[in-house]
Parts: C-alpha cells; sequence; structure tokens
C-alpha cells in the first residue's frame, strides 16, 4: 500500500505532481503494456459504452445496506434507469464466501449496475472485481465516503488524502478488466484541486465520473447544499461521461440538476430510501407540500403499497433482515409518526417475519390516517367554447 511521508499533502502538489510526471512508478503485476490503451480511444469507449446502455438519466445510488437488489428493483419499476450496488469491501468480498453471497445478489433485470467497491490496495481491489466483471455494466470505486468507518479503514473520501493510491487503484482496473471503470467522488473545498483530481482519474482510465457536490467534511445533506457550480465545472473539464449527486428532492429537481450542470445523469439517496417512486414523479405529502408549484394531487399510491411491493421482491430475491428493516422503517416513516405504538411494536421485534411485516402494513392501513404520495394533476388543454348569439 502507498503512503504519503507527510499525512497532510497539499492536494495541489500532489495533483501537479501526478499529472506532469510521465513515469509513474508501477507495481510488478501492472498488465502489459499492448493494454494501455490511448486518451482519445478510452473517450471513444467510455462514451460508445455509455451510449449503448441508453444514457441512463435517472440513477440509484450506492447505499450502505440499502440498495440491494430488492430495493433497485423497485426503484426501476418507478423510474429508475440504472442502479449502484451497496459498497462491497474489496478484501472482505475476496476473503469470504458468506459475504459475497449475501451482500452481492444481482439477476438479468438488474441493468445497467454498477458494483461499488472500497479498496486501498490494487491487487485485492482487482481480485474483487473480476469476481463481478461477468454480472455489470462498470466496476466502480468508492472515493466519496466521508463516514469514521471509512477513515479508521482507509478508504473512500480519505483517499483525497493519499492520490497516488488514488491513481494505482484506477489504473489497475482500467488495464485489467474488460468492464469500465467508473468513480463516485467528493469535491475538495478548493475548485482547482476538484479538478485536477477528476482529470487525473480519467487520466488514469476513469471511464465515467459521478460527483457529489459537497466536501468530505459536509456529511449533512439537509445543513449543506451540494454545489451543482462545482459538478458543471467538472463536466466541463471533462470528456468523459458525468453525472452528478445532491440536492435531489423530486423528479423536477433532477431536469434541474441536469439543466445547470450538464450532466449526463443524476444519481439520488435519501429521497429514493423514503419514496422510492420519485423517479415517476410521486412525492412525498412534506415536498408536495413545500412546492411552489400548486396542483399536487393524491397519486394513488402511497409507502405502504411500496412496502409490500418490496417485501413481494424480497421473497423472491432474498436479502438479509437488516436491510429489510431498514427500509421498512424509512419508508413507513410518515405513517409511524401518526402511529408511534406501531413503530414500538415494530422495534420490539427481534426477529422479523414476512407475516408481521404484511401484518403492519395492514395493521397501519386499518388504523386510518393513509399518508398518500403525490403527483402533479395533469392539466387538460381547455377547449373554446362554443360562441353563443
Amino acid at each position: 500500500m502507498t503512503q504519503n511521508p507527510d499525512p497532510n499533502p497539499d492536494p495541489s502538489l500532489v495533483l501537479n505532481d501526478l499529472l506532469s510526471s510521465e513515469q509513474q512508478q508501477q507495481q510488478p503485476t501492472e498488465a502489459a503494456p499492448e493494454r494501455v490503451l490511448s486518451i482519445d480511444t478510452r473517450v471513444e469507449q467510455a462514451w460508445a459504452h455509455w451510449k449503448k446502455l441508453g444514457r441512463p438519466k435517472y440513477i440509484v445510488a450506492p447505499m450502505v445496506d440499502n440498495s440491494e437488489l430488492p430495493f433497485r428493483l423497485l426503484c426501476q419499476k418507478y423510474g429508475a434507469q440504472a442502479a449502484y450496488t451497496p459498497m462491497l469491501h474489496s478484501r472482505i468480498f475476496t476473503e469470504t464466501e458468506k459475504y459475497r453471497n449475501q451482500e452481492f445478489t444481482t439477476c438479468k433485470e438488474d441493468r445497467p449496475l454498477f458494483v461499488q467497491f472500497c479498496a486501498n490496495d490494487p491487487d485485492t481491489l482487482l481480485e474483487a472485481a473480476k469476481r463481478v466483471e461477468p454480472y455489470c455494466d462498470y466496476v466502480d470505486i468508492n472515493l466519496g465516503c466521508p463516514q469514521r468507518i471509512a477513515k479508521r479503514g482507509n478508504y473512500g473520501a480519505f483517499l483525497m488524502d493519499n492520490l497516488p493510491l488514488v491513481k494505482s487503484l484506477v489504473e489497475k482496473l482500467a488495464q485489467n478488466l474488460t468492464v469500465p471503470v467508473s468513480c463516485k467522488i467528493r469535491i475538495f473545498p478548493n475548485l482547482q484541486d476538484t479538478l485536477n483530481y477528476a482529470k487525473m482519474l480519467e487520466d488514469a482510465g476513469c471511464s465515467l465520473l459521478a460527483v457529489h457536490g459537497r466536501t468530505r467534511d459536509e456529511k449533512d445533506g439537509k445543513k449543506f447544499r451540494a454545489d451543482w457550480g462545482a459538478i458543471k465545472e467538472v463536466r466541463k473539464a471533462m470528456r468523459i461521461p458525468v453525472l452528478a449527486n445532491g440536492n435531489v428532492r423530486c423528479i423536477e429537481d433532477v431536469d434541474d440538476c441536469i439543466r445547470e450542470t450538464g450532466v449526463e445523469g443524476v444519481l439520488s439517496a435519501e429521497t429514493l430510501l423514503e419514496n422510492p417512486a420519485a423517479f415517476a414523479g410521486f412525492r412525498t405529502a412534506e415536498w408536495a407540500k413545500d412546492s411552489e408549484e400548486e396542483g399536487y394531487v393524491d397519486g394513488g399510491l402511497d409507502q405502504g403499497d411500496l412496502v409490500v411491493e418490496y417485501l413481494k421482491l424480497c421473497e423472491k430475491h432474498p436479502v438479509p433482515w437488516r436491510m429489510i428493516r431498514s427500509h421498512v422503517h424509512k419508508m413507513l416513516g410518515d405513517w409511524f409518526r401518526l402511529h408511534p405504538q406501531v413503530r414500538e411494536e415494530f422495534n420490539a421485534q427481534n426477529i422479523l417475519t414476512f407475516e408481521f411485516l404484511y401484518g403492519l402494513v395492514d395493521q397501519l392501513k386499518e388504523l386510518g390516517g393513509r399518508v398518500p404520495l403525490y403527483k402533479k394533476r395533469k392539466i387538460d388543454t381547455p377547449q373554446e367554447s362554443p360562441e353563443r348569439d
């Protein structure tokens, strides 16, 4: 593993060294030179692949324990056009069969699919990526996780302090996989550092870049707005497809983000956890009421309905119960606030069953106070009334 002698290097200096150097140190196991393509060829292939996938705009973001197969399929039914897996730990994935079998599941309908890994060792990352290569459209490197566990494990956004290592991770995959490599990053406080970082990733072999418009320290999405201006500048500087992440509460936000930044598509995380139908134009009561626009009406769908659909998908595609518990909490949050005694009953269950969860939804509906999802009313074009004599 590469280590910097300075624990807090100047990003500008490190990036400039990387970008200006023609000869970088290589690992002994690097791919043969003939596998290294020119930047023009890689850019052309990156766009050809993205276009082949249909240039998806509405994308389920990677979420630890939350963007698993049944949830991806539920979001896909309601407008999502691509999805990321939860972040997978590359070392554990290579070492533990149980972890692989539980944490990574897919099916033929589950495409386009990004499989995301966290890593800090190029060889371990490649070994993990090789196992999923036949089942996905991109292998993604998590360079954006800002949580303390990422700091302890030396991965995610904390690799922003070790840019030579980041470069080696991307190069290792780009030179040894048959599927493209994508990266998901956060921005630096300084725009030029962010642009240099993005260009370094592109030069190393990244074929698609997703940019979360917050810094590593801006963990609270409700407190800190994502910087769409920075994302726009990254998109302008890059030759490969760029996606945006941040500030998405509804489908209109997605369209606004694409218009303002020029990105190819937008990732959504927290909004989808509460409302997996967001990409289909549905809003929760909170966002429908806060909208400056009028004309939002009961869309004929509620979060109880979505929970039932999700549970049926879980019966078909089993996942760990901790994931199911988390989704039920998120999707039924508005209902639990109306009926806290039902939430307490749910929390008291150490062992969940599908029978109990279906009964829980029935119980909430019988108690009344249904919380619908809202959709914009379709307005018919008015016809001229015939003139009267």
